[in-house]
């Protein structure tokens, strides 16, 4: 695969617009959090119904990962993007529209997917069109966009459920426009793969892409992504569920705060850490997922808000150094030619970490009670963070 380099200003210019679609594609993975009691309410599923829910759109972002993760680096970063944007507007009108809960798992399998497929091509992206000579910068534009709309995901859910009209339609509504605006905005962004070929003579092959020389440096921030992820994971599906049941706190603006102040937090932390070496922030956020996931078990025993925003708070610090660090490792390491395709293996760990304890906490909870459940996870994230340690003191990049 051959790059293209556009001029320093339109490659400016395209970053801005390739930052802003990755945010918005993460705005709508992260909107129906705070909805998901009032889908609940409206449908009378129950709470191992909604970690179905979740693991289909986690479905979603495997299929997109596993068949089209090197897709972008066939036929460019545009063609890519444009068609998951598209699969984003069916699941957002799939929730717009739905009226019984077998909407809910084609608008999240849509959903998921779209989130999948856009992912990788944009960080790919990113990194391509990123003209500065700052170490590690492209990773943090990424890592930061992709939590500023997780943050405003659920804000922007929680507030229009909250306050405004058309509580389980609205949001989707105003997130159609929003996807609308960065279709526009890529079709303006520079391409950066020279001769894309045509999509019927793209491979489909599903091959997790890792080529061998860097398959020991990708596997410290592989696990650290899993780990990470899997508390990110927690607050996303679960929260408003531990609010309600635990705190008795439904509204659903509550829970949108709890949940954008982990995602705000993290992002932050991303954008004001960029001198931490890559490697050593890992290390750092691995440190911190113990103590962060323990608090939030504390916070559910107290029934404290307070704890419970104070343990989100750690929870972003360490999940956006975790997330950063190593995604930087990633970007580092990974051949040009097979750029989109590295990444996209590399999303597969973390969205497998994203979904596979919390499914797991789902069936737990039906079985011995949600507190014992979130005690296991809480004891599995701290396992997860000593063997992601181990694995990045002993494999880490040589350069």
């Amino acid at each position: 695969m051959n790059k293209t380099k556009p001029s320093q200003a339109h490659a400016n210019v395209g970053l801005v617009l390739v930052a802003f679609e990755l945010g918005v594609m993460f705005v709508g993975a992260i909107l129906p959090t705070p909805l998901y009691p009032l889908f609940r309410q409206a449908f009378g599923f129950s709470g191992v119904t909604l970690t179905l829910i979740y693991a289909t759109y986690v479905l979603g972002n495997l299929v997109a990962l596993l068949i089209f993760g090197r897709l972008a680096d066939q036929i460019g970063r545009r063609n890519a993007s444009l068609p998951a944007i598209a699969v984003g507007v069916a699941g957002a009108l799939a929730f717009a529209f739905a009226a019984a809960t077998p909407w809910l798992f084609v608008a999240r399998g849509l959903s998921g997917f779209c989130t999948g497929l856009a992912a990788g091509a944009a960080t790919a992206w990113i990194a391509e069109l990123y003209a500065g000579r700052v170490a590690g910068a492209p990773a943090r534009i990424a890592a930061a966009a992709n939590f500023f709309g997780c943050a405003a995901g659920p804000l922007l859910g929680g507030l229009l459920a909250q306050f405004a009209v058309w509580p389980l339609q609205l949001p989707f509504y105003v997130y159609l426009v929003l996807l609308g605006a960065s279709a526009a905005g890529i079709c303006l962004a520079p391409e950066t793969v020279r001769d894309p070929v045509r999509f019927a003579e793209a491979s489909l092959k599903p091959r997790v892409g890792i080529p061998p020389p860097i398959r020991l440096q990708f596997l410290s921030p592989a696990v650290t992504g899993f780990a990470t992820f899997s508390l990110i994971g927690f607050y996303s599906a679960l929260i408003p569920n531990l609010l309600g049941e635990s705190l008795h706190l439904t509204a659903p603006v509550i829970s949108g705060i709890v949940v954008g102040a982990l995602f705000g937090v993290a992002a932050l932390t991303i954008l004001s850490t960029g001198r931490v070496p890559s490697q050593a922030t890992m290390l750092i956020a691995l440190v911190l997922l113990p103590p962060s996931v323990w608090l939030l078990v504390g916070a559910e025993l107290a029934r404290s808000l307070p704890l419970l925003l104070g343990a989100a708070a750690l929870g972003g610090i360490a999940g956006g150094l975790g997330y950063r660090g190593s995604l930087e490792v990633v970007n580092r390491i990974a051949p040009a030619d097979r750029r989109s395709e590295t990444v996209s293996s590399y999303l597969i760990a973390l969205f497998a970490g994203n979904s596979v304890p919390v499914i797991g906490i789902g069936f737990l909870s039906a079985h011995v009670g949600p507190l014992t459940a979130h005690v296991i996870f809480a004891a599995t994230i701290t396992a997860l963070a000593g063997i992601a340690f181990w694995t990045g003191v002993r494999f880490a990049p040589k350069h």
